[in-house]
């Protein structure tokens, strides 16, 4: 196995802790990253390496080693209106259609499962924020959900470095919507209060959301996932999701020969619903 000058039943034992913690699998071009990716956390643990960190895993009863462990590990790749193209279609065509199916409850509830450090759970907190009038009376619920605690702890205080900031979002929006500090761009109070995030494990754990989902974000996490975790994770995505909902994929992920929990919308292109709405609307 490639990777570093650990044993290989470090490598497997590392591994297993991801799958068993979040489903996620390593991918061949990404196990050589594990060593490097772990660094930090053996030199803040104390540990010469690989071997020693596993020894420590399986015998510590230190929940902040093994949270420690597996945030390294994740992918937290993320930034602002990231396709910026999806953002577009979202913005008019998918909130109103979701606007008009729920004219009587003036309720909408955004996910963002997978949220990593926020950015794009601000992205459309931002975009509903600008649309203010047009949501006025209108209870909107953005939950931003995550496994890694770092990630979410991240998310929750709003704080970006200058990098962060100023990938994807545009200057007018920065200034708008973040104040610059010492450590940062700070997302603005009220921008902060529109979202609650916490950590979850969407294979195990049932987002906090007050009503089903209207829009679902699951952007570039499930193509980390083994077939039958990817299939259990298009299961769960389903069962919190509205009937008339939409699902947000990342560029390179699809449902076609994935689940037959989704369809591909005949609404919008890149966006995929459940596919016993499409079977009901096709019927009538």
């Amino acid at each position: 196995m490639a990777g570093g000058t650990a044993s290989e039943s470090a490598y497997r034992v590392l591994m297993g802790v991801l799958e068993s913690r979040t489903g996620q699998t390593l991918s061949p071009n990404r196990i050589w990253r594990i060593e490097m990716s772990l660094k930090p956390v053996m030199q803040r643990h104390g540990l010469s390496d690989l071997d020693a960190l596993v020894a420590a895993l399986v015998t510590s009863t230190s929940r902040q080693l093994l949270d420690d462990t597996v945030d390294a590990m994740l992918n937290n790749e993320t930034f602002f209106y990231r396709e910026h193209s999806v953002f577009d279609d979202i913005a008019s065509k998918a909130l109103d259609h979701i606007r008009e199916v729920n004219a009587l409850s003036r309720r909408v509830t955004i996910w963002h499962c997978g949220v990593s450090t926020g950015q794009e759970a601000y992205s459309m907190a931002m975009l509903i924020a600008e649309q203010a009038e047009r949501w006025a009376g209108w209870n909107v619920q953005i939950v931003g959900t995550d496994v890694s605690y770092h990630a979410i702890s991240r998310a929750r205080v709003g704080l970006y470095t200058q990098f962060e900031i100023q990938r994807g979002l545009p200057v007018q929006r920065m200034v708008r919507w973040f104040d610059q500090t010492e450590a940062g761009w700070l997302a603005k109070a009220d921008l902060r209060r529109r979202i609650d995030f916490s950590v979850q494990n969407m294979l195990v754990d049932r987002p906090p959301l007050a009503t089903p989902a209207d829009l679902i974000f699951c952007r570039n996490l499930l193509l980390y996932f083994a077939a039958p975790m990817r299939l259990k994770a298009f299961a769960r995505l389903r069962a919190v999701a509205a009937p008339q909902s939409f699902l947000v994929l990342g560029a390179g992920e699809t449902v076609l020969g994935q689940t037959d929990q989704f369809v591909a919308s005949p609404r919008l292109r890149g966006l995929y619903e459940p596919a016993d709405q499409q079977v009901r609307r096709v019927a009538a």
